[in-house]
């Protein structure tokens, strides 16, 4: 989408109404669901970004309409750049950004300035860059017509379809099957029926006892036993595990805030925790979904239920901050803008976010519907604050008060006398004359006789930002000189020196950042952050006769400044010879103080009087223990939930989606694109903050709204065999897909709402169902007509997902946490879940940017499900990246599903798998009580792959065992297409 910092490319509102809303706009007449999902994503890119840029800059010379055609080249169609203009060479080399003319013309490179009034801004030639490097996919012919695009007829936005009481999924199928004159595979046999269905479910594979109960029941009643398997593991504590992943990925979840900071979130998961808990509870969805847009409303003094709001804010946001006006507007616009998109695009599956700059180019979406959003969330800001039951604030109240209540009269007390001793501090200063002026951040020096010294010790106890203290202040350079005829600095590095201090600030992916050695390199740039105590002893390389010290807080040519940093301004200096007795040769006291704060701090002590002083000592005392009592004192928990405040003030429709630009005032209300089949709503421009949040909660959740029971039907189909009835499952507009079962679509829907909401319902008619339970056997004549098995003749195999993967090593070892070795794992009396603040398989460091260093090694504290990690954007995982975990920048409602060489290194050789190898080998000889590479080869299969080895297969796993150990035989089978891939 347009940046609206960016004004639409700079356009006007007139030509913005012309643009978007009157020119009949060329493309080819290709249906958008004819495209690949690809296509689709390229046709979105060419109408957003190229086609307006040629239409505002490039058509006025170089189209079939410009009054005066230049250089012969036209630019309105593809076959117009393909042909080239006088030189007849074409214009854009697909592939080829730095070949092709037109982006030499648009970077005025040889010669070529086009447009040649003005160069355009350089984020619209990178988007044409990006174009032409991406293959300069033009949907365009010479024949123009009509952009084609949704209105309110749009199937998506009608209502659910009435359907008999007869249906079925097998029946819906099976008509599309027929129709194209497919028939379903037969089913699948018990022990593949059970692996599907656990890793489905509940994402770990079937014990070896599981298979072999399962597969006795099937023989006998398959329709029994496949019924119970179904309910047993859709009661299994780690079904909300399973789907609780796949919904984090629908909304965004991510631990650490994104864009250039991004810093960590360390209480964000209890989020986490309540989407696993409402989903294995089987929360109604249409509650889920008003939790989450207003849990803090009908939930408030329940953490429980409020915490559910913590949705609006689990995306990334930009918290650096800006002084200008212009840019905290944008910054709060986009900020807003992340909000809009997860909402609409998780519940609704429209991408409303793309009518923030004009009316949606594709979809019956006006402008005002994006802003009738963003009154609904004006009022959300990103943050924590205190989620508690009304008990416990009540405790923590009781509990807190009459301490508080003492300490603000201690405190009282030692104001009182404080501002005594300073007054008279401040009376006796104004009497004080001083031989030297203040000091100079640029270079203070003290001069003394010469004196022998080998260690020189600078006392610093206040800085200009702090007359009491010297702590967080900063020197950049430290010199000490000797007396000699020609001086020296003698206190160099390069010459031997040695500098040592306290840091108050610590890099840790620079340990030697900050540091006191910067003090004496001879450079005026890095500088030393000074900690407790603010002491800085110089170690010289020899006994020296000195007699000059200077010190100074000035990088290169400037002056002290806020990055600059605070400098030492109360001081003293001394030498030694030994590094044990010390002789003070200079201090700060003759020197004028650098403010009369500073002034009185230096004359509070000859102001105090023994009795003032004995009390002052007491009353710390006390207080001391007033503030050891208030620590003890468990603190209310503190949630990353967001804040909600009132707006201050009405919110604007954006011309251009320039937040400076502001039109018409937008009320809170429901979306126009729905006027025909959902009841609107209008609340008051100055409508409570909560009240705007509700309402549009309960509009997106009401009964009669097809697009959220449609979504959420698509979503659980999506997750069951791969793909959805729709594969774009966030975008039900026109360039999303289309629908391969709409009457199954709307029936799902319909079942949804019927069973109040719930998914567990859902699941347990598409798990029961033929379709779900036939193999997924290949046939060549079926293959050739739907490759992509979308219209469900064979079950659709799959890879595991990275938790998967993660979580079966874990588990065939034996060192996945809270699951026992002999134990179902869905026996949850027995067995324990793994929530709460979640693990890192990574280093975490921070200065004044985050860095994510991957772990090599993954110890015991990490052997958790994989749902449990502390996921934060732009870290990189070794195992989980590449097997394609999203980073969550964005929602990530398809995963990428790549096979890269990388894939197989790190599955191979990363040092988790050999761990994971070396247990399951234990493991194996453990259960065999044996050391027959046979028995021991048998066992692995079974805990493996919950089968028995062929013959062949025995064979060759117990001569691999007797010449490099069975741990190499499980770090083989880790590997197996079996264990990866699920049919």
């Amino acid at each position: 989408m347009v940046n609206a910092s960016k004004n639409l490319y700079r356009l006007t509102a007139l030509q913005l109404l012309w643009l978007f809303l009157q020119s009949p706009l060329p493309i080819r007449a290709q249906e958008p669901d004819q495209l690949t999902t690809a296509q689709r994503a390229q046709l979105s890119f060419f109408e957003q970004k190229v086609r307006p840029v040629l239409v505002e800059h490039c058509y006025e010379c170089h189209s079939t309409s410009a009054e005066s055609l230049k250089g012969s080249l036209l630019l309105d169609s593809r076959a117009g750049w393909q042909t080239g203009g006088d030189s007849a060479t074409a214009a854009i080399v697909p592939g080829a950004p730095d070949e092709s003319l037109l982006i030499q013309a648009v970077r005025y490179q040889d010669g070529l300035d086009m447009p040649p009034d003005a160069p355009l801004a350089p984020e619209v030639i990178a988007d044409l860059e990006t174009w032409v490097r991406d293959g300069a996919f033009d949907p365009r012919t010479e024949e123009t017509v009509e952009l084609k695009r949704a209105d309110k007829s749009w199937w998506s936005l009608q209502p659910l379809r009435e359907f008999d009481a007869d249906q079925s999924i097998d029946g819906f199928i099976a008509k599309q099957l027929e129709h194209e004159g497919l028939q379903r595979n037969p089913p699948a046999d018990a022990r593949t029926l059970i692996r599907r269905m656990s890793y489905d479910v509940i994402g770990l594979p079937p014990t070896p006892e599981e298979v072999q109960h399962f597969t006795s029941d099937y023989l006998a009643n398959p329709q029994g036993a496949t019924e119970r398997l179904v309910d047993r593991l859709l009661a299994s504590p780690h079904y909300g595990e399973q789907w609780g992943r796949h919904w984090l990925d629908v909304i965004r979840f991510g631990e650490s805030i994104g864009f250039e900071r991004n810093v960590i979130i360390d209480d964000l998961w209890p989020f986490r925790d309540y989407v696993i808990g409402a989903i294995n509870e089987d929360k109604p969805f249409n509650q889920f979904i008003v939790e989450h847009l207003a849990g803090d409303v009908i939930g408030a003094g329940q953490p429980e239920v409020e915490v559910g709001a913590a949705f609006l804010v689990a995306g990334p946001y930009d918290d650096v901050g800006n002084q200008d006006v212009v840019a905290q507007a944008n910054i709060r616009a986009a900020t807003l803008d992340e909000i809009i998109t997860a909402t609409s695009g998780a519940f609704l599956g429209l991408t409303i976010n793309c009518a923030r700059c004009h009316n949606h180019k594709f979809d019956p979406i006006p402008a005002e519907d994006y802003y009738r959003l963003r009154a609904a969330f004006e009022g959300v800001e990103h943050g924590r604050r205190v989620v508690a039951t009304d008990q416990q604030r009540r405790q923590h109240t009781d509990a807190v008060r009459p301490l508080n209540i003492e300490k603000k009269e201690l405190a009282a007390r030692i104001e009182d006398l404080n501002q005594a001793i300073a007054a008279r501090a401040e009376e006796e200063l104004k009497s004080q004359v001083y031989s030297r002026p203040k000091i100079d951040p640029q270079l203070i020096e003290e001069r003394f006789p010469a004196t022998d010294a080998r260690f020189v010790k600078l006392m610093m106890h206040a800085s200009t930002d702090k007359p009491n203290s010297a702590v967080g202040a900063r020197l950049v350079e430290v010199e000490v000189w000797s007396s000699e005829p020609t001086p020296r600095n003698v206190a160099l590095a390069a010459g031997g020196a040695q500098a040592s201090g306290a840091r108050s600030s610590v890099a840790e992916d620079f340990p030697a950042a900050y540091g006191p050695q910067f003090t004496i390199d001879g450079r005026t740039g890095e500088q030393w952050f000074i900690g407790q105590p603010a002491e800085l002893l110089i170690e010289l390389p020899q006994k020296t006769s000195i007699d000059r010290v200077a010190f100074s807080n000035v990088k290169g040519k400037y002056i002290e400044d806020k990055a600059q940093g605070a400098t030492p301004c109360e001081y003293e200096l001394f030498v030694s010879n030994d590094g044990q007795q010390w002789h003070r040769v200079g201090d700060s006291f003759d020197r004028a103080p650098w403010t009369k704060a500073h002034g009185v701090e230096r004359l509070r002590g000859k102001n105090t009087t023994d009795e003032e002083s004995s009390e002052l000592k007491q009353l710390h005392s006390k207080l001391a223990t007033l503030e050891a009592k208030l620590h003890a004192i468990p603190p209310l928990p503190v949630m990353f939930v967001g804040q909600h405040t009132q707006p201050a003030e009405s919110t604007y429709l954006h011309v251009g989606g320039d937040p400076m630009k502001p039109a018409n005032v937008v009320a809170p209300s429901s979306l126009e694109v729905l006027s025909q089949v959902v009841a609107p709503y209008t609340l008051e421009v100055d409508a409570p903050e909560a009240e705007r949040r509700l309402a549009l909660a309960k509009w997106i959740t009401a009964n009669n709204n097809p697009l959220t029971a449609r979504v959420l039907a698509n979503r659980v189909w999506q997750y069951h065999f791969g793909a959805g009835i729709v594969d774009t499952p966030s975008d039900f507009g026109f360039l999303g897909g289309r629908p391969t079962h709409p009457e199954l679509l709307d029936w799902l829907a319909r079942e949804l709402i019927a069973s109040g909401w719930r998914w567990k319902p859902l699941h347990r008619q598409i798990l029961l169902s033929e379709t779900y339970r036939q193999s997924s056997e290949n046939r060549s004549e079926a293959t050739a007509i739907d490759g992509d098995s979308r219209l469900l003749w064979r079950f659709p195999p799959r890879r595991l997902t990275a938790e998967e993967i993660r979580d079966t090593q874990l588990l065939v070892a034996g060192k996945l946490q809270g699951y026992g070795t002999q134990q179902q794992i869905d026996d949850s009396n027995s067995q324990t879940l793994a929530g709460g603040p979640g693990f890192r398989l990574y280093k975490f460091t921070q200065n004044n940017v985050c860095t994510y260093f991957p772990l090599d090694e993954h110890g015991p504290e990490t052997y958790r499900r994989a749902v449990y990690h502390q996921n934060a954007r732009a870290s990189v995982v070794d195992l989980l990246t590449d097997f394609d975990l999203p980073d969550i920048a964005f929602a990530a409602p398809v995963r990428a599903n790549t096979t890269t060489p990388l894939q197989a290194l790190t599955l191979l050789n990363h040092k988790f798998t050999l761990d994971m190898a070396e247990s399951l080998a234990q493991r194996a000889t453990a259960l065999t009580h044996s050391t027959q590479p046979k028995r021991i080869a048998a066992a692995m299969y079974q805990l493996l792959l919950q089968r028995p080895p062929t013959r062949t297969e025995r064979a060759a796993a117990a001569e691999l065992i007797k010449q490099h150990g069975a741990a190499a035989l499980g770090r083989a089978m880790l590997n197996l297409n079996e264990v990866l891939y699920v049919e």
